[in-house]
């Protein structure tokens, strides 16, 4: 290869190189309600703290997600404590688990059925 071509290849695999967009996430990773958001399959879910217990809020690209038919459970990891909480519709983009509180360094992980017709696994940390 002569050094025209070597310059020419260089030159043309630089501009591919810089041509190339980074894939972004839809919709932002933001907390709408004050908690921990995580992303799973193009959605945000957002775990928050309540009285009684935690809510997780469903966004699809920056859009509420109904969660009408979507069942799962929630496991707390809480120090050597693991429980396990029910997680039910709660209207509009909402699911709720009951007695659960929220701690700083506790883990939690949502195993849920049916989120667009798939099964998806999120996992929260509280720092």
């Amino acid at each position: 290869m002569t050094m025209k071509h070597w310059i020419l290849v260089t030159g043309l695999a630089i501009l591919a190189l810089l041509s190339v967009h980074p894939a972004m996430a839809h919709g932002g990773a933001k907390p709408m309600h004050g908690g921990i958001v995580q992303m799973a399959n193009d959605v945000s879910f957002e775990l928050v703290a309540e009285t009684d217990g935690v809510a997780i809020y469903l966004m699809d690209h920056g859009k509420p997600m109904g969660t009408k038919g979507i069942t799962g459970k929630l496991t707390a990891l809480q120090g050597s404590n693991k429980s396990e909480a029910e997680l039910k519709d709660a209207g509009d983009n909402k699911l709720r688990a009951t007695g659960v509180k929220l701690g700083k360094g506790d883990k939690f992980v949502a195993v849920l059925n049916n989120v667009a017709g798939k099964s998806t696994t999120v996992r929260f940390t509280v720092k």
